[in-house]
């Protein structure tokens, strides 16, 4: 880490490192990328975040980031230019919610894709595992680095409520979602119109290195969502401006407008992962109340402990039309918090649009959930305030 660039410790295929870098790239931060074959990862980064895990950003001044949420605010105040979190109430609103359904509402579909097609795609996914820990020039021992680590991450399914009585349902939610996202990228390059947002960054998490790169999802996306797929291309080039929006102003819309063609977007989200945000604010506040005077600091987490990912325990809510029982990640619960936060900000005619906005994409269950104590990232940890 020298001079006035950043590195990025992350790898293609990771879920994350595509929020981070596409946010770098169209911020306009330099940095350069290092994966986990990088010695300094191993004896530097890691002892210091206590966990193996990318992404993981260091600034120039030695300071380590590890969570994409972290990284994105704290440059965003470091870097108060080019801002990439809308300043204007409603668009700030949909922004977050946005952002948080991308970042962990779509976890289930991009690993499903990933290692319920692993046969399809083995040999892929083998090579981009092992280009993330080896160096060197044998493909022999690359992939063979790559297979030693696959099964880890495929023994996640279950977790995730990945099981045979759901991926029906969730691949009809996604090929959905694909839907509404192609007629809305027909009109506008960016999910809130002329510039990219909090909301795009939070989509590239699972739209790139899952569903955008891998084989089976990228053939899926390129021929049922065209314009989803340039999209993901688009979110990886410095420029703004883009030759197929050549009319588009690099800019939200005026007077905080929304652009209609999202709005069938966000009431796909409310629909098939509202309940699943209210299963986890019920457990949330049922894991307070049995635990009433946890001090400020503890980690949220089931057995109070440090983890990369922190769960309270197993919900049941209903997706597609079906149930689906996976482990309840409060991380969702946090950045869908930003977007309450943000809500309770509203006053008048802002409150009233953003109102009427929820009853035409059927909001107002979701939106209605308040945390009984928030949240907040410390130590590499998310922990009670």
């Amino acid at each position: 880490m020298t001079g006035d660039k950043m590195t990025l410790w992350g790898t293609p295929h990771s879920f994350y490192t595509g929020k981070v870098r596409s946010y770098l790239i169209k911020k306009g931060l330099p940095f350069r990328e290092q994966t986990l074959a990088d010695p300094h990862f191993h004896g530097t980064v890691v002892p210091t975040i206590r966990h193996m895990v990318v992404p993981v950003l260091g600034l120039p001044d030695g300071t380590l980031l590890q969570d994409s949420a972290e990284i994105i605010e704290t440059l965003e105040a470091r870097h108060p230019e080019n801002l990439m979190i809308p300043a204007t109430p409603v668009q700030r609103c949909v922004a977050h919610l946005l952002d948080a359904f991308g970042t962990e509402g779509l976890l289930a579909p991009g690993m499903h894709y990933r290692w319920s097609y692993r046969a399809e795609q083995e040999d892929f996914v083998k090579a981009e595992f092992g280009r993330a820990v080896y160096r060197g020039a044998s493909r022999e021992e690359r992939n063979a680095a790559g297979a030693a680590l696959m099964d880890y991450f495929n023994d996640f399914l279950p977790a995730l409520g990945v099981t045979a009585e759901t991926i029906p349902a969730i691949e009809a939610s996604y090929e959905a979602l694909l839907e509404a996202l192609d007629a809305h990228f027909q009109c506008h390059p960016y999910l809130l119109g002329g510039r990219p947002s909090t909301a795009d960054f939070g989509f590239m998490a699972p739209m790139f290195a899952h569903l955008g790169r891998d084989p089976v999802p990228a053939r899926l996306m390129k021929m049922k969502a065209p314009n989803v797929f340039r999209w993901t291309e688009r979110m990886n080039l410095a420029n703004i401006a883009d030759g197929e929006f050549a009319d588009c102003t690099e800019s939200w819309p005026a007077d905080d407008a929304i652009p209609a063609t999202l709005e069938p977007v966000l009431a796909l989200i409310f629909a098939d992962w509202g309940p699943q945000w209210l299963a986890d604010a019920d457990l949330y506040k049922q894991w307070l109340a049995s635990q009433p005077t946890l001090p400020a600091g503890t980690p949220v987490e089931v057995r109070n402990e440090r983890k990369v990912h922190q769960t309270l325990g197993m919900v049941t809510a209903p997706m597609h039309g079906v149930a689906m029982t996976r482990a309840s990640a409060p991380n969702g619960l946090f950045l869908l918090d930003k977007a309450l936060h943000a809500q309770a900000a509203l006053r008048g005619q802002d409150a009233e649009r953003w109102q009427a906005l929820l009853a035409r994409t059927g909001g107002q269950a979701v939106m209605a959930i308040a945390l009984a104590r928030g949240m907040k990232r410390e130590d590499y940890a998310l922990v009670l305030i």
